[in-house]
């Protein structure tokens, strides 16, 4: 089982990253005692086979995973949401895009820790790739907003130590600021 929220939040992300999206927008909103995750990309998309079987343990997408042929992303995803009073849906069209939603109850015992959240979203802003990604995190009602090119340009990209120790302060910095 995923050891974090960041480590579902990562996986998930990376799903729309490896589909060839060129937009990937990610929301996370804090509020009402619920944490709820949003991921909508605008890559390849599934059609209606693929979608009925992306929660099933023993199936990956053809060509996705040269190694294996299980997927346990999604249906850990669900175990998680499920144990934790949550819910997770899943919409995507081929060739359009893919939008993944799911929530968690916040005082859920069974709701894993946060993890480092600075620290994967400078990972996933890092991932190779021509990719957009925008990251909004709202806490009742204070939030952020940060693009990948806007932060990447404003500390020199994400290749040196030096870019990405910014950028994790950045995040880290706004992160600290919600109420």
């Amino acid at each position: 089982m995923h050891a974090t929220i960041c480590d579902v939040l990562a996986d998930t992300v990376q799903n729309s990253i490896e589909a060839g999206a060129t937009e990937v927008s990610v929301e996370i909103t804090e509020a009402l005692g619920k944490i709820s995750v949003s991921i909508a990309d605008n890559g390849k998309g599934m059609d209606e086979a693929i979608l009925k079987r992306a929660f099933d343990p023993f199936y990956t997408e053809p060509g996705k995973h040269d190694a294996r042929k299980v997927g346990l992303g999604l249906p850990i995803l669900k175990q998680i949401c499920d144990a934790c009073g949550g819910f997770v849906t899943l919409e995507s069209t081929l060739g359009v895009g893919t939008t993944l939603k799911y929530s968690f109850d916040a005082k859920s015992i069974d709701l894993p820790p946060w993890g480092d959240l600075p620290k994967t979203i400078v990972m996933l802003m890092n991932y190779p790739g021509g990719f957009e990604l925008i990251f909004t995190h709202q806490r009742e009602q204070e939030s952020y907003t940060i693009s990948r090119n806007e932060l990447g340009e404003a500390v020199g990209g994400f290749d040196t130590i030096d870019g990405l120790t910014l950028a994790t302060e950045f995040i880290r910095s706004s992160e600290e600021s919600l109420s």
